[in-house]
């Protein structure tokens, strides 16, 4: 019996082992087969074209960083909507598109007008640019929206400023047609969208003008989105510097030639987080692990009997080793447990695989009760909160970007100042596996601090 009860636990050791490793090979492979489906074609340019691209191989582009559309990854590598837009036009063209990095739209243009760059791919178009660039034709956009301050009203139209303070960066696309048309609006510029949003987070400007998807991408406790702006919608645009009609003809030729469901599928692969996803991906993914969990069974059983005389010194084995890894997981959930602030690990859907006591207390919740849950499937803070931070969670695993902010949010329990973190994590091959977490109450900290309540 002691053999029987050994021979099944090494068993299911090796059985969770071969799995992981079955998974890790099954998305290895999954992704290998999404890049084999990439379409590569090529455009047919005239001859004054192709002696163009021989003259000029080498495309130099205005780049500065816009989530999702066009930054810079983790590795210092350049990635984004725009890139992989880019990357097929290369591949269809023969051009290499090389880029050098603007810290802001002002410097961006600067650097076309002055012949310092060829193109750029994040510039919208209005009457000032048309004097100095060409643009090409539109490959998706996405409207204007007002981003004010929490607890104001809402803006819901460029009138509604009057008098009051409006900052854009500089040289925005839509600060000609504010000053000429709305003169009583106080318009201050500023170099980036990021300074923008703090003048309005600090109080010292009324509202900010951006992209309707950029906006998405920095929810704050401080600052809401209000409404899009009426009549008015920036397209994606490639911006040529004047006198190159040959680069212009041929941009236009390869995104007329781009294949519709292949521009749809990379819009999708980098907005499409932005909004919900298709419920089936889930079961598609869980249908390959138990593939891949039949087969490694099936495998090892078959290994099992063949190594049936040593199976005495395995169970020795990995009993040792089970004893081992149960000391430290033991550590480990203590160490967290001993934590004083709310920690928690999502997976790359956001779903809760790991929390502290402080977690539970924080949301007055049971581990075992919302396990392998979102934020949003559980009843665990107000349905708004939770679900502004399931998609900010979404939103840092597609940008890989940490996150440390002061905010205050909405608890079942009503308002608290917290300090709140949240980091991608990645396993040893460098792979992401999902965010890691937790706040500090601040609300507390201040009244233990004054010694009455915030």
């Amino acid at each position: 019996m002691l053999f029987e009860r050994g021979w099944k636990h090494a068993l299911k050791r090796v059985f969770l082992l071969c799995l992981l490793v079955g998974w890790r090979v099954g998305v290895a492979a999954h992704l290998a087969h999404d890049e084999e489906q990439l379409y590569i074609g090529t455009v047919v340019l005239s001859e004054a074209e192709r002696q163009w691209v021989r003259d000029n191989p080498t495309v130099i582009v205005a780049a500065e960083q816009y989530p999702l559309y066009l930054f810079l990854d983790e590795h210092g590598h350049w990635s984004g909507l725009n890139n992989d837009v880019l990357k097929r036009i290369s591949a269809m063209t023969g051009l290499q598109f090389v880029y050098r990095e603007s810290f802001s739209t002002a410097q961006m243009l600067e650097r076309l007008e002055t012949g310092a760059a060829d193109m750029s791919t994040t510039l919208a178009m209005n009457d000032e640019r048309r004097l100095s660039l060409d643009f090409s034709h539109a490959f998706g956009g996405a409207g204007w929206v007002f981003v004010g301050r929490a607890g104001e009203p809402g803006v819901q139209s460029l009138e509604q400023l009057a008098k009051r303070v409006l900052v854009l960066p500089g040289r925005h696309a839509l600060e000609g047609v504010i000053r000429r048309d709305y003169p009583s609006i106080e318009l201050r510029s500023v170099k980036t969208y990021a300074e923008a949003r703090a003048l309005v987070e600090s109080g010292e400007a009324y509202a900010t003008i951006e992209n309707e998807i950029g906006a998405q991408l920095y929810p704050s406790g401080l600052l809401k989105v209000g409404e899009l702006l009426e009549g008015k919608w920036e397209a994606d645009l490639l911006a040529v510097r004047k006198g190159q009609p040959q680069l212009l003809s041929i941009l236009n030729k390869a995104l007329e030639a781009f294949p519709a469901s292949e521009l749809r599928a990379i819009r999708l692969n980098w907005l499409g987080g932005i909004g919900p996803k298709p419920a089936a991906a889930g079961w598609q993914h869980w249908s390959r692990l138990g593939y891949w969990g039949v087969f490694v069974v099936g495998a090892f059983c078959g290994l099992s009997l063949l190594w049936h005389r040593r199976m005495a010194a395995l169970i020795k084995q990995h009993r040792d080793v089970q004893s081992q890894l149960g000391d430290q997981l033991l550590f480990q959930r203590a160490l967290i447990d001993a934590m004083p602030d709310p920690v928690f690990v999502r997976d790359l859907e956001g779903r809760l695989i790991l929390c502290n006591k402080s977690y539970e207390e924080a949301l007055s919740i049971r581990f075992e009760q919302v396990q392998g849950c979102r934020l949003i499937d559980v009843d665990a803070l107000p349905r708004a909160t939770a679900g502004m931070l399931h998609e900010e969670f979404m939103i840092q695993l597609r940008t890989r970007r940490t996150r440390f902010s002061r905010r205050r949010l909405q608890f079942k329990q009503g308002n608290r100042d917290i300090y709140q973190w949240t980091v991608p994590f990645y396993c040893a091959s460098g792979e992401l596996r999902g965010l890691l977490g937790g706040w500090s109450d601040i609300t507390r900290r201040d009244a233990a601090t004054t010694g009455h309540p915030h």
